[in-house]
């Protein structure tokens, strides 16, 4: 059993780390990164992962950073692991909104939730995060 989360080196996708560790140590299972282009190779890419790992008291969940497709988008990606066997969650990362902006959400997590085969958790990032 699986909890996959999108990772992005924006305030939205480093506010979805923490939530992400916490669901799979309560649901006791693994936690795969989708993280969106090349982000995985920056260097406060580790920094990120860990920070949200202690966070959220993650220290025995086994983290495994999914390698993106090429020519594949961030959308694609998250979509097709929410169809493989074993994925219990996605949890994606969403900007704040003001109340005109919350009538249209953002195209790929727009995508997501309406095209992903598992139930997905949109998490908001803490208010005061610097982007």
């Amino acid at each position: 059993m699986t909890v996959v989360v999108g990772y992005s080196p924006t305030a939205e996708g480093k506010g979805a780390l923490p939530f992400a560790f916490a669901e799979a140590v309560q649901r006791g299972t693994d936690l795969v990164i989708v993280a969106e282009e090349d982000s995985a190779a920056d260097a406060a890419f580790g920094a990120a992962v860990e920070s949200a790992r202690d966070e959220a008291g993650g220290l025995g969940v086994a983290v495994k950073i999914h390698d993106n497709e090429p020519g594949r988008s961030h959308a694609d990606n998250l979509i097709d692991l929410s169809y493989v066997e074993g994925t219990q969650l996605l949890v994606i990362g969403i900007r704040r909104r003001s109340p005109v902006g919350k009538l249209l959400m953002g195209s790929i997590s727009q995508r997501v939730i309406l095209e992903a085969q598992c139930p997905v958790t949109a998490v908001k990032p803490p208010v005061g995060l610097p982007r």
